[in-house]
This record gives C-alpha cells, structure tokens and sequence, in this order.
C-alpha cells in the first residue's frame, strides 16, 4: 500500500492576509518595510523564477505572515525563515501547519533581525529567495553573502531603484557601491517587476526582482574589508577623481603608485571600474602601505 502523495500547501490571498492581520492586530509599519503580498500568483511567480527544487535549502528574510513562505515550502527540500517582527513570528508557525500541515516539518523560524543574525540551524540553505525588506535590503543582502558561503543563488524582490542598482554594471548612471559590493560575490542581473496592486498596504515605490549566482571572487591578496573599503571611498564623493577620493584611504604617494601598479587612470572615477579594478588598487594600496 502506497501512502499517500503530500499536499500541496494551501496559499494566501488577499483575504487571508487581512484575517491574519486583523487577528494580530497588526498595523504595517514603514519603519519595517512591512508590505504584505496579497496574491498567490505572485508569490508562485517568484518561486519559479529562483529555480529552487526539492534538494535546496532556502532561506527566507521578513517572511511576515508566510505569503512567499507557503510557496516555498510546497518547491523547496526546507525553508528557514529569519524573521524580526515579534507579532509575525509568534503566529508564523501556526500558518505554517495550518495551510502547509504535509510540509511544516521542513520549516525552521528563526526570530531574530537578520543583520545580527551569526548562524542558522539546521543544514547550510543553497538559496536565498525573499521579499525583503526595503529600508535594509542591500545591508541584509551583503550580510547574508558573507555568512552563508553556501548559498549559491537566490531571487531577491527590493524597491525598483535598488533593484538597478544591484544589478547595475560599469558605466551605468546608478552604478554604485551595492552594485560593486553584489559583483564581489556573484552575477547579479534585473529578473522582472512587480506592480504595486500586489501587496497590502499598497507601496509607494515599484518593486524589482533580482537574481543572482554565486560566483569566486576575484583573485586577489586583498582581503574583502580592504576592497570594500576603497570601493566606499571611490564613491564618498562621486565627482572626485580616484586620485583624490582615495586619499581618505593613503596619502597621495600611495595612492599614485597603488594605481600605477593596478593599470587605473588617477583621472578615472569609481563608476568605470569593475570589481576587479578595486581589488587590484587594494592590493595595491597593501604594497605601499
């Protein structure tokens, strides 16, 4: 006798959403980026766009009350869900068993804020697939990257602008620290939109989806904090010349000579140079130190 084929979870719409919130009595707050996904095509749309399957380990970052979480659970092999809010995370559980009883046992919450967060329980996540919160959403991103070797893609939904930003190469108007920072660890490209009229309360802001695949830094003996900090003061004073906005970093001797060694224009501005350009000029801040 066979048993039975699990069920697959039941998802959430728009009137569920407002029960739940009505029975938490909760008022979204900007503070958090809190905005609700209110439609079940939406939340499929961005589990089939990550690529996630049954072998993956997904984490999930402000997975409020469980829209994306449910969609999840019915694709991925166990989601983990990092989640802040202490009224989102006492009923979380609950939603789980309750609309995805055949899958609450791969689910995992974590209640903590995810920029603190140091370590996850359970088996390391091979993908990060989130609504994330927007007022912290490149801090959270970045963080993850760095704790979590083990994640080798996600699909991300930020704010429209951030979402190019991220996803933004050399040369691009809004090409900037996130973008530079995001190339550290992985391909980084702009994955579709998302309209307003899915989310309760309705944002201000569009929505963009970002994905993105892990990939090798590059090869250098510069460690990531000493990149990362010529990135930032490249773009402290975007008008600034390199030889000039890297003077916060070494005195111009230094400087001249670290990017003579790494083959950049001292003219040249941050936003033309690639991330491995930043890593040459910090090893070669390193050798004239």
């Amino acid at each position: 006798m066979t048993s039975a084929a699990p069920r697959s979870p039941r998802l959430l719409g728009a009137a569920d959403v407002r029960r739940l919130a009505d029975r938490l009595d909760l008022r979204p707050t900007k503070q958090r980026g809190q905005n609700f996904v209110i439609d079940a095509n939406t939340v499929r749309r961005i589990v089939t766009a990550s690529g996630i399957g049954p072998d993956d380990v997904v984490v999930e970052v402000g997975p409020g009350l469980g829209s994306l979480t449910l969609a999840l659970l019915e694709a991925a092999r166990a989601v983990v869900a990092i989640e802040v809010d202490d009224k989102l995370a006492s009923l979380l559980p609950e939603t789980v068993a309750e609309h995805a009883p055949d899958q609450a046992a791969a689910f995992t919450l974590v209640h903590a804020d995810a920029l603190r967060v140091t370590a996850l329980p359970g088996p390391a996540p091979t993908a990060l697939v989130a609504n994330l919160p927007y007022n912290v959403s490149v801090p959270v991103l970045l963080h993850l990257l760095a704790l979590l070797p083990g994640l080798e893609r996600g699909l991300v939904m930020v704010q429209a602008e951030v979402a190019d930003r991220l996803a933004a190469t050399p040369g691009s108007k809004v090409y900037g620290v996130p973008s530079v920072k995001a190339a550290w660890y992985a391909e980084v490209r702009r994955a579709g939109a998302i309209g307003r009229t899915v989310f309760w309360p309705a944002p201000n802001v569009d929505s963009g989806l970002v994905a993105w695949v892990r990939r090798d830094p590059p090869a250098t003996t510069a460690t990531r904090e000493q990149v990362f900090a010529v990135v930032d003061a490249a773009f402290a004073h975007r008008r600034k010349a390199l030889r000039g906005a890297l003077r916060s970093l070494a005195d111009g001797a230094a400087v001249d000579r670290a990017l003579e060694r790494a083959g950049v224009d001292p003219l040249a501005r941050g936003e033309s140079l690639g991330v491995e350009q930043f890593a040459a000029i910090a090893e070669g801040l390193e050798a004239a130190a």
